[in-house]
């Protein structure tokens, strides 16, 4: 081997080198990325209507709701059909979440257990309803890459909860665009690190004012024919609202 073969072998070796310890560099930090996906996604304040489809191999339910949030500390679920559920509430205020049952006329504060429990039979959580965790508070992040989903240019965010969350998850990715910082899709994960379900936001449209995805599908893994499909029907964002509307006395009134 002559000296041009010699010095051309440790070039090559030494880019190697390199490229196994390279880390891409990116403009923002996860936790930037993220709050401006807070952002576009709720703003500071906002009114939703809703209609949910809970899919099961032997049956299949609709559930429709209103719901109303002020940054995230305050949120407020109302059922309004079916009948038989109509009038249900849910409020988050602070660090206290409570349900309202007209049928019992009862109001009940809920545990940090059963935040990780089903919302209304669907695969939603109670946690993701009523937004009880704060993705960058109680999460470490990490940019884990860019790729293409659904031909949208996207930031793959990893988060892992800190020590001593009451967070039922081992790890979450979140798939967020890189120009629009759409919430494109999410990964929940358990503690062994196997995938428990997905949830794909798309049919991105006008609404309130902004654009943003409208439905959301959330699929557990590992099940045939199981699926929850929440479509947004109208959207308000920054609306005039203020914390005493969040009130235990107002679940009672609120139409």
């Amino acid at each position: 081997m002559n000296l041009m073969q010699v010095l051309r072998l440790k070039m090559i070796v030494a880019a190697c080198v390199l490229l196994m310890g390279y880390k891409p560099v990116y403009a923002q930090n996860a936790a930037e990325i993220l709050d401006r996906m807070e952002q576009v996604m709720r703003g500071d304040s906002g009114y939703s209507e809703m209609k949910m489809k809970i899919v099961r191999p032997r049956y299949e339910r609709e559930i429709s709701m209103r719901s109303w949030h002020m940054g995230t500390d305050y949120s407020l679920v109302l059922i309004t059909a079916p009948a038989r559920d109509e009038g249900i509430a849910y409020l988050m205020r602070e660090n206290d979440i409570w349900n309202y049952d007209p049928r019992i006329d009862r109001t009940t504060r809920l545990p940090s257990s059963m935040m990780a429990q089903s919302w209304m039979g669907s695969d939603f959580t109670n946690d993701d309803l009523v937004r009880d965790t704060d993705i960058n508070r109680d999460y470490e992040h990490t940019i884990l890459r860019t790729e293409e989903l659904e031909g949208r240019e996207s930031y793959v965010i990893e988060l892992i909860p800190k020590p001593g969350t009451p967070i039922v998850w081992g790890k979450v990715l979140i798939w967020v665009g890189t120009g629009d910082y759409l919430q494109l899709r999410v990964e929940n994960y358990d503690q062994r690190f196997e995938l428990v379900n997905t949830m794909q936001l798309d049919q991105i449209t006008e609404m309130g004012g902004r654009v943003i995805p409208t439905r959301f599908t959330i699929t557990p893994a590992g099940k045939e024919n199981e699926q929850t499909v929440l479509v947004y029907e109208a959207m308000d964002f920054n609306i005039d609202i203020d914390e005493s509307f969040f009130s235990r006395a107002n679940m009672q009134r609120v139409r």
